[in-house]
């Protein structure tokens, strides 16, 4: 890679626990990505402001409160408004499969569940970058 993968972690809403996204956040550190963690309680027009600013590749939303058929499309709609429909939208929680796959059909790239070992997002979104970041031959 020419350059560190660039990734927002976010918590948006009014879930109040980030342990999970702090965790997720140290291991794409440690896996040499420069990470953004914007903290509790954001907005999506928040997240998606500070992704546009920080002009990250990824942007990974951390949601247990059961908001995630609202949260995740509303973020990606707000990129995608501002012309960044390449920024690849993942993240986890609590979400159950019938919802990660209508989510998956609307944009949302891979969403991970509780107990997802952290070397698999890490390869997750490498392996999103190099495939999409491939320079034109």
């Amino acid at each position: 890679m020419s350059r560190p993968i660039r990734v927002l972690v976010a918590k948006p809403g009014l879930d109040g626990h980030d342990r999970g996204a702090k965790v997720v956040a140290a291991a794409l550190r440690d896996a040499g990505m420069e990470v953004i963690y914007t903290g509790l309680h954001q907005t999506p027009e928040m997240i998606a402001t500070a992704a546009i600013q920080e002009d990250v590749d990824v942007v990974g939303l951390s949601i247990l409160s059961g908001a995630h058929m609202t949260l995740f499309p509303r973020v990606r709609q707000l990129l995608v408004d501002a012309g960044r429909e390449d920024v690849l939208i993942t993240g986890g929680g609590i979400i159950p499969k019938e919802d990660m796959e209508s989510l998956a059909a609307g944009g949302v790239g891979k969403l991970f569940g509780p107990g997802t070992r952290t070397t698999d997002l890490v390869d997750y979104i490498r392996e999103w970058f190099t495939a999409t970041h491939q320079p034109s031959a």
